[in-house]
């Protein structure tokens, strides 16, 4: 990281940013082209977890490279000033990278889609066996995390 000041250290702080955030910006590609989709998500013991439809772009990409980059942001807010080069961000964000898989386990599946919706309610969910059946979960193994803010 070019600015180390603004640097993350504590993984706690990483974590309170996946945490918090509502949209995980996941970054896919195929021949060296990029693909980037904002998706929920859900994050335990070092694993992001997304949902998806059995068929689209986002998953053939994921079964032909499963090697992904992801990023989130918390607390943004734009920091105005009279000269142009003076604007600023305040923020802090979180950027990783890791590993996809699909989840083939009903039961791990299952699990995989509480964790999802439990980074947005703390609640008991049940969930239809007919779209259950049509619902692909892919695991992500996080292999490099690092965080950023910047306060000012």
């Amino acid at each position: 990281m070019r600015r180390k000041e603004k640097q993350i250290q504590e993984r706690s702080t990483i974590e309170s940013i996946i945490t918090k955030a509502d949209v995980c910006y996941l970054a896919m590609s195929k021949n060296d082209i990029p693909y980037v989709v904002p998706l929920n998500f859900g994050y335990r013991d070092n694993v992001l977890y997304f949902h998806s439809a059995d068929e689209g772009k986002k998953l053939q990409l994921i079964r032909e490279n499963p090697n992904v980059s992801f990023s989130m942001i918390v607390d943004s807010e734009i920091v105005k000033a009279d000269k142009a080069c003076n604007w600023s961000m305040k923020y802090k964000s979180v950027i990783g990278r890791g590993t996809a898989g699909i989840i083939e386990d009903r039961e791990a599946k299952i699990g995989a889609l509480d964790i999802i919706m439990n980074q947005y309610a703390d609640e008991a969910w049940e969930y239809n066996p007919t779209m259950l059946d049509k619902t692909v979960v892919v695991k992500i193994e996080i292999e490099e995390l690092t965080g950023k803010q910047s306060l000012d």
